[in-house]
């Protein structure tokens, strides 16, 4: 695995070396998961670097702290700012992106109001998720042992850190047996969502995938494949999916920022389709893949160029 790492990190409104991107010991975060964070990219297009759906990701980072009665210091506009200068300050063409918003030093008890709120935006370098064999071939995955959380426990539509302790059991059981990823069900046994990522069913050319109900993270490259879905055609249908669905659809596949249109080529063992990736999941691959790529318009005005000024006029 290639090192993480890059020669700048944006720091509650500077930028400071890689190194010197710290936090306290006792910071809050770090004893109860108390941060927020998304996972954005920028691509290098054929216009010039640009950031996918930078917009969309920084209001989620905002509305995901306010779940958690946090106000982060910096407007979402400020983190669009900070994200393009952070990618500028280490001269990237494409890369993964992180923007992080902590409870800090203050308390060390459960309550967490009266901590500080600290801010970063980390950038490196960083392929497809999955890996890029996957997004040809597909991979196989499990139905998880691990359930998404039940509602009124904690909510799953903030992207929160501590959330993603039950993706780590979930994605660790999956690779200890053999799997690249696992799907997670409900309490009531329905199909949720994948560790970190959102699911795409196809059966008879109808495209199905959970609603938000189901304790799914509101997805924005799910969201970008429905609208991509509806330009090419095809039906979208939101709607609980039974576990016996994921083993008789004609086509399976993840979508997310870093796994971008993954297919699933089988689930427990059991083949989907024809095992590898289907003419759904590959048209919408290639209408995805065109749009970060540069090679078609940015008709739904997704991409902003790094080189840019946030709010200036177009």
């Amino acid at each position: 695995m290639n090192e993480i790492r890059a020669s700048k990190i944006w720091h509650n409104g500077e930028l400071v070396d890689w190194d010197k991107a710290q936090v306290h010991v006792l910071s809050h975060a770090l004893h109860y998961g108390s941060s927020w964070f998304e996972g954005i990219r920028c691509y290098d297009t054929r216009r010039g670097p640009e950031v996918f759906r930078l917009q969309d990701h920084t209001r989620r980072l905002i509305e995901s702290c306010r779940i958690y009665r946090t106000q982060p210091p910096f407007s979402s506009q400020e983190f669009d700012e900070a994200v393009l200068e952070t990618i500028r300050a280490n001269d990237l063409r494409q890369c993964y992106i992180r923007p992080l918003v902590l409870r800090g030093l203050g308390s060390i008890g459960v309550n967490p109001l009266g901590t500080s709120v600290e801010c970063f935006v980390i950038v490196w370098e960083w392929g497809r998720y999955l890996g890029e064999e996957a997004m040809e071939s597909g991979v196989d995955v499990c139905v998880s042992s691990w359930t998404r959380p039940a509602a009124n426990t904690f909510p799953t539509m903030a992207k929160a850190a501590g959330n993603y302790l039950n993706s780590i059991l979930i994605k660790m059981e999956a690779e200890a047996n053999g799997y690249v990823e696992g799907i997670a069900l409900t309490p009531q046994g329905y199909v949720s969502e994948g560790s970190g990522e959102n699911l795409f069913l196809v059966k008879d050319g109808v495209l199905y995938t959970t609603p938000l109900e189901q304790a799914i993270l509101p997805g924005i490259t799910r969201l970008a494949v429905m609208t991509l879905a509806q330009d090419l055609g095809y039906r979208i249908v939101e709607r609980v999916v039974a576990r016996e669905m994921l083993y008789t659809a004609d086509e399976l596949f993840f979508t997310g920022t870093a796994t971008e249109v993954a297919p699933i080529r089988s689930v427990d063992r059991i083949q989907v389709g024809q095992g590898s990736r289907g003419p759904v999941t590959a048209s919408l691959q290639s209408a995805l893949s065109e749009i970060l790529q540069g090679k078609v318009e940015d008709r739904h005005g997704w991409m902003t160029p790094v080189h840019s000024k946030i709010g200036a006029a177009p």
